[in-house]
């Protein structure tokens, strides 16, 4: 029986999905994002294992703060990293009718069936230029591209999120280039600019890896706002 390797929940996120959502935080992830929060799911270290069966007994304890509109979101790290353990999480998920929703970057491969049993797919884009996004995350951007002519395909309700970062992709230009690739794209249902914030420093300093946005201010958030709404107009 596969067993799945989580960094941590969150028992009552009101922020990865519709309403009150039990959050999944998978360990592993291929990309090395410049603004990356959560480094210590980079690497995939054991830290709570459990089979899906078990997973999905102790969300069902939160059932009840689910309502209408609540659910699961599996995120993480990259939960794709573990698409066998993913896909039996989904469909037990699936046995008790909850709602199912994917907070992914997208790159993976095996997930032609997990999509099956998603919901909904909270798409990191990272950024649509090929070169930006390789300085960024250290990969390809074609896993990305692949995940997302999928999700096209068998027709998957999309929200989609852009980190944005200071001198790298928070100008006016940036955002009306964001707004047009975003044209071309169906069942998009809700676009969020995030803003960049340096919180995580400590967690680089602790782990020993070096910080490669160490001199880049945060995010201003009325900024950030101003750009959502030229986004969304």
């Amino acid at each position: 029986m596969v067993k799945g390797n989580i960094d941590s929940f969150e028992t009552m996120g009101l922020v990865d999905g519709p309403g009150v959502r039990f959050v999944v935080f998978m360990q592993g992830c291929p990309l090395r994002c410049a603004y990356c929060h959560n480094p210590e799911t980079w690497t995939g270290v054991k830290k709570i294992e459990m089979t899906a069966e078990e997973l999905v007994k102790k969300i069902l304890k939160y059932l009840p703060y689910f309502g209408d509109d609540g659910g699961v979101t599996f995120s993480g790290g990259e939960p794709l990293k573990q698409p066998k353990f993913l896909l039996e999480a989904l469909k037990e998920c699936k046995k008790h009718g909850l709602h199912t929703c994917l907070d992914t970057s997208g790159f993976g491969d095996d997930y032609e069936e997990i999509l099956d049993y998603v919901d909904l797919v909270i798409l990191d884009v990272k950024a649509i230029d090929k070169e930006k996004y390789k300085a960024l995350t250290g990969q390809a951007i074609d896993k990305y591209n692949k995940f997302l002519e999928t999700c096209q395909r068998k027709n998957k309700k999309l929200w989609l999120r852009q980190v944005i970062v200071p001198g790298y992709n928070d100008t006016k230009e940036d955002i009306l280039k964001l707004k047009d690739y975003i044209k071309n794209i169906k069942n998009v249902e809700r676009v969020e600019l995030l803003p960049y914030h340096s919180m995580a420093k400590e967690k680089y300093k602790n782990l020993g890896i070096k910080y490669r946005l160490e001199n880049v201010l945060d995010m201003d958030k009325e900024k950030c706002k101003q750009l959502e709404k030229l986004l969304n107009d």
